[in-house]
């Protein structure tokens, strides 16, 4: 038996809860992979024979202590911006497609998601299988693959997610229930009430209620978590509030970011804030401009709003400005795209570093990578040898600067500007330390890193607050018992 997890609305918790579920089972011999049909977002993870898959899907895959696979999040769309969305297929890019458009897809796409349901359920025996969104989508059902379509397809036992931190969770659940589909309400087996603040406890006569109303078992109530789990979506950035720390990191909240889970690790030890263009920056240590799924069309909002100005400011006093991605192709000098990423034209870098970027086919680098700092400038010289991944269109040519690691990206003379490829640098431990040691020297403060234990898995931590607030034994009995004869059938319905 498999299960699919469906939530009252987005931000829920659901990735959570599967990732909770994934190493639940697998801790008692159970194996299990994660599923997706249909993700949306901009974080994502390049898994080691360069598919690329959302973040959540990849965390979950961790969780359940296998590999992540394309077949985990089989479509994933990336919005670029007007309605438009890079849509990769089974970890590649398929093609950019406005809403319209996509809709006309669905079918198709969900035939792709079914099968890799169906591959990695004989390959692993069970997956514990994530919706998208709130699942009472009405005016969605006919195309919604994520939620509806493929329940009736896989015909799976269903777990509803709801959010109580956000109010109102008598209505998300009862409304929920009551909008679902005919054939697809009596799936849902159990109901789980996230991110309660305080004693669970005190909302037992809440739980009798959503009981009674529903008729629908409450499995549990789990408190709001703080586990270092890496970040979903751009959601969960209006989460984030900067620590009290002597060391303060801007990075620009570009409307396309991409990836920002790699800076979350440095809110470790600095005050990391997420800004706005057109927001100030003179009290800032630092400077990163993140990765973009437009490089073009963001660059141009820095520019327009005063940004572009104040970065290029701040690196003439003497602030450490990095760029990941798309912003290290912001950095240089010019990008120039030959309508595959934007509109076609030459547009001004903000000429930090002796770059630059072309854009001339529709094809991405997706790859794992290990990389060498080179021993430039107070920061590289401190890193050595990194771990990360490569998600990115357009080549970029070194034009004056060294490289900042041996093979990619670019630094300039005094090693204060740093430009690189390389997601996931600052989940390196010596990437962290050698950032936030220099800037704690320039402000002479004594930096004492804590101690980094790369062994410590914090999904084993996950399952045992998952164990202690929610009842195991309807979950377990449903992957411990044979498919009974008649009920959540596979193409059921």
């Amino acid at each position: 038996m498999s299960l699919l997890v469906l939530g009252t609305a987005s931000h829920v918790g659901k990735s959570t809860v599967v990732a909770a579920l994934c190493r639940v089972l697998v801790n008692r011999g159970i194996r299990v992979a994660p599923f997706k049909s249909q993700n949306m977002s901009l974080n994502s993870y390049v898994t080691r024979d360069g598919a690329e898959i959302g973040i959540a899907q990849a965390m979950q895959a961790f969780a359940a202590r296998i590999e992540p696979d394309a077949d985990m999040n089989p479509v994933l769309l990336k919005p670029k911006g007007e309605k438009i969305s890079q849509v990769v297929v089974l970890g590649r890019p398929w093609k950019d497609l406005p809403v319209s458009e996509y809709y006309q897809e669905t079918s198709h796409l969900l035939a792709i998601a079914v099968s890799s349901a169906r591959r990695l359920i004989a390959g692993h025996g069970h997956i514990v299988a994530e919706g998208a969104g709130g699942a009472a989508e009405l005016n969605l059902y006919t195309r919604d693959i994520a939620n509806i379509r493929i329940e009736r397809e896989l015909g799976l036992p269903v777990i509803l997610v709801a959010d109580i931190e956000r109010g109102g969770v008598f209505a998300q659940v009862y409304g929920t229930l009551s909008l679902l589909p005919d054939d697809i309400r009596p799936q849902v087996m159990g109901i789980i009430i996230n991110k309660f603040r305080g004693d669970p406890a005190l909302f037992t006569d809440g739980v009798r209620i959503i009981e009674d109303l529903c008729g629908v078992p409450v499995l549990g109530v789990l408190p709001v978590l703080s586990l270092p789990l890496p970040s979903e979506d751009s959601l969960s950035l209006g989460d984030k509030k900067p620590g009290n720390l002597p060391v303060k990191i801007a990075v620009i909240r570009l409307a396309r970011i991409s990836n920002f889970t790699d800076f979350e690790q440095l809110e470790r030890y600095a005050a990391v804030s997420y800004v706005l263009p057109g927001s100030d920056l003179s009290s800032f240590d630092c400077i990163i401009i993140p990765g973009s799924k437009n490089t073009v069309d963001d660059l141009l909002e820095l520019r327009s709003s005063g940004t572009a100005g104040a970065i290029i400011q701040a690196r003439n006093r003497g602030i450490v400005v990095i760029g990941i991605c798309g912003g290290y192709q912001m950095l240089g000098q010019e990008v120039v795209d030959t309508g595959v990423e934007s509109c076609r034209g030459s547009y001004e870098g903000l000429g930090l570093l002796q770059v630059t970027t072309h854009f001339s086919r529709y094809e991405k680098i997706t790859t794992q990578v290990s990389r060498t700092a080179r021993p430039l400038g107070p920061i590289l010289t401190r890193i050595g040898t990194v771990q990360g991944y490569e998600i990115h269109m357009g080549e970029t040519e070194r034009s004056g600067d060294d490289e900042a690691f041996i093979g990619e990206g670019a630094v300039s003379p005094d090693g204060m500007v740093i430009g690189t490829y390389l997601h996931g640098l600052f989940e390196n431990a010596s990437a962290v330390h050698a950032l936030i040691s220099y800037l704690m020297e320039k402000k002479g403060l004594p930096f004492e890193p804590e101690p980094w234990d790369d062994t410590r898995d914090v999904y084993d931590d996950l399952a045992r607050e998952f164990e202690r607030y929610v009842r195991l034994d309807p979950i377990l009995a449903l992957f411990n018992e044979e498919m009974p004869p008649g009920r959540f059938l596979p193409g059921q319905g």
